[in-house]
């Protein structure tokens, strides 16, 4: 990933889902400016990803294909797609990870797929 200005952030369907559990517990156990707070928080770890991707970090405990940032009490687990990072999911950081990562890692797999063959659409349309 080279060329910075060219790369992407993308977030799979369960990072969205994900983000939207974060801002509904956020709500429910202390308010929406919080909330606001917390979610504004994660979008800035996201521009300092697209800008900065080599921030990520590979955790051993983890696996080795997927890059992990810390935002708060929250990691955003990643992956590198042709010049895009793509986000895979948001989880807290006091459960347990590898474990976690095991029930999603099969959904993983088949997001990315699915976003290759849309990102190769858009490529093809763009030619």
């Amino acid at each position: 990933m080279s060329n910075h200005s060219d790369s992407k952030v993308l977030l799979t369907q369960r990072a969205l889902h994900d983000l939207a559990e974060i801002e509904d517990y956020s709500i429910e156990k202390w308010n929406q400016r919080v909330a606001d707070e917390y979610l504004d928080a994660i979008e800035e770890a996201l521009n300092q990803i697209k800008a900065h991707p080599e921030l990520l970090q590979v955790d051993p405990e983890f696996h080795q294909s997927l890059h992990i940032y810390r935002v708060r009490k929250h990691l955003l687990v990643c992956d590198f797609l042709k010049n895009s990072t793509v986000v895979l999911t948001v989880i807290s950081a006091v459960m347990d990870i590898p474990e976690r990562l095991m029930e999603l890692q099969p959904t993983f797999h088949r997001e990315v797929e699915i976003l290759q063959e849309q990102l190769q659409r858009v490529s093809n349309q763009s030619e």
